[in-house]
């Protein structure tokens, strides 16, 4: 429950930004950092201020501030963000973090490789598309992806799936919350809500492929 008082922090801090840096700064911040936390793994390290909680609150200032902040852009734009973190993700693990596990002759390196190949034959275009949901999960699986060597045309479209049900969709999601009057005043309620939905939906299908 600490984590999820965390994150509805962070949302609170994040809507704040608008007053800031105005609205071109706002557009570029939430960009880069969607951009960020899976293309640079910045994620592994700010979670919440890369994640659910930035593109929630995005949608939340694109409502409140409908006169600067156009919502049709903000969508498109943190879905684009979000997919092509997840390209440069893939592309790096393939092209760099593959020909250096090969280069270790570690038994228990090669079976982890084997394993992992074989967890995206059987897992791998939702194994994508669910991890956008999990904090951890959206900085690591398209590098794995990529060091696994997924067939890059199923990985190009779970990522679009992707980053559209998750960037796209919690974008959509703050700005209707936000939207209704007999709800705004619980925003920060649902907030909460959607992250902990989205993240319990992500660990309950880990858990079960990995039961599998």
């Amino acid at each position: 429950m600490l984590s999820q008082f965390i994150r509805l922090s962070v949302t609170e801090d994040i809507v704040g930004w608008f007053d800031q840096i105005g609205p071109i700064l706002f557009y570029l911040a939430v960009f880069g950092l969607v951009f960020a936390g899976t293309g640079l793994f910045v994620g592994a390290f700010i979670p919440f201020i890369t994640g659910d909680s930035l593109v929630f609150a995005a949608g939340l200032v694109s409502a409140a501030h409908q006169d600067s902040i156009n919502i049709y852009v903000m969508v498109i734009g943190v879905g684009i963000s979000a997919w092509l973190g997840d390209q440069v993700g893939y592309t790096l693990g393939r092209h760099y973090g593959r020909p250096y596990l090969d280069k270790r002759k570690g038994q228990w390196l090669k079976r982890a490789i084997e394993r992992s190949e074989q967890f995206y034959v059987r897992y791998g275009w939702w194994s994508i598309v669910v991890a956008r949901f999990v904090p951890w999960g959206r900085v690591i699986i398209p590098a794995l992806a990529g060091i696994s060597k997924m067939n890059y045309y199923k990985f190009f479209s779970a990522n679009a799936v992707g980053a559209l049900l998750w960037g796209s969709g919690l974008t959509l999601a703050g700005y209707f919350t936000y939207s209704i009057p007999w709800v705004r005043s619980m925003v920060y309620v649902i907030a909460l809500v959607v992250i902990t939905l989205s993240v319990i939906a992500g660990v309950r299908t880990w858990r079960a492929n990995r039961v599998s």
